[in-house]
């Protein structure tokens, strides 16, 4: 729940996870294009924004999160503020949840935060389709997490068409522990795997529901797959895992490594939680839903 006083505002800033990921191709500008479904889910970091300070400045509690310029969220300050005219300030803090460099989006959903708390702050100067605008200046993910409905994202994330009537899911995540660079995946994705059906595949979803029972369409799926799990084999491990204690359907979001078991059942996963923590408790493991 969102709150907020004269001077502080305090938002929730949810994960997301890719329910399909198909790499299109790359672009001149290095940037790949994709078509992914994403959809936010109900883990959550909480930022406390305050106002009336001189200069912008940025805390995580987590330590491997940067202050500073290098922040996103900081980022997203800096460009609001430009974007209004504005001299003022405002301190940031970020009380972490969500696992960093994780496949989460946490950091892209803490900058889309950002500018809508401060949109709402001033009086809503800005448009949605001027902070999404923004927000494709911090990173691909930022205009879908200002967006926040479940959503079929192209381009490079910026293009986004809402998707609707998708099954209320349990979301069990499982998060091994290490970090993996987005760039280095990415780098490293064989684009000759791309073909046509790929690129039919952007009308999905939008034409027709997401479906994990249809024989003819494999909806759930990501590309990164094969090469975050050849240099991390645990990310495999998991999925057979998660689809043994009883999940519909698992896969990685994003580049990884976090992987995700979707349950029908709404007490199933509360036993999966309970089986993969005591088995693997090196492992994060976090009970969610899909916000639909």
């Amino acid at each position: 729940m969102n709150s907020s006083d004269d001077q502080s505002i305090r938002v929730r800033a949810p994960a997301k996870i890719n329910l399909f990921l198909k790499v299109i191709g790359k672009r001149p500008d290095n940037y790949h294009e994709l078509s992914t479904l994403m959809c936010p889910v109900s883990l959550y970091d909480t930022l406390t924004l305050t106002f009336g300070v001189k200069k912008t400045h940025t805390s995580c509690s987590h330590p491997d999160v940067p202050s500073g310029e290098t922040n996103l969220a900081h980022r997203a300050a800096e460009i609001f503020l430009e974007l209004i005219d504005s001299r003022e300030g405002v301190g940031i803090s970020i009380e972490k949840k969500i696992p960093v460099a994780a496949g989460l989006g946490g950091g892209s959903s803490d900058a889309a935060a950002v500018f809508l708390a401060m949109n709402r702050h001033y009086g809503h100067p800005l448009s949605k389709d001027r902070l999404i605008e923004a927000g494709c200046r911090v990173g691909a993910d930022v205009p879908f997490f200002i967006f926040r409905k479940p959503a079929l994202a192209t381009g490079i994330g910026e293009k986004l068409e809402v998707v609707a009537g998708l099954t209320p899911y349990r979301v069990l995540l499982v998060n091994p522990g290490f970090k993996v660079s987005t760039a280095e995946i990415f780098k490293n994705y064989n684009l000759t795997l791309t073909n046509r059906e790929k690129v039919l595949k952007n009308s999905l979803f939008i034409d027709r529901a997401f479906d994990l029972s249809h024989d003819r369409y494999k909806d759930l799926g990501n590309d990164l797959e094969t090469v975050t799990g050849s240099r991390f084999p645990e990310i495999f491990s998991i999925k057979s895992m998660l689809l043994r204690q009883g999940a519909v359907g698992a896969a990685m979001s994003g580049s990884g490594p976090t992987v995700f078991g979707l349950f029908t059942d709404r007490t199933a996963p509360e036993l999966a939680l309970d089986a993969i923590g005591s088995t693997q408790p090196q492992w994060r493991v976090f009970l969610a839903d899909l916000l639909v």
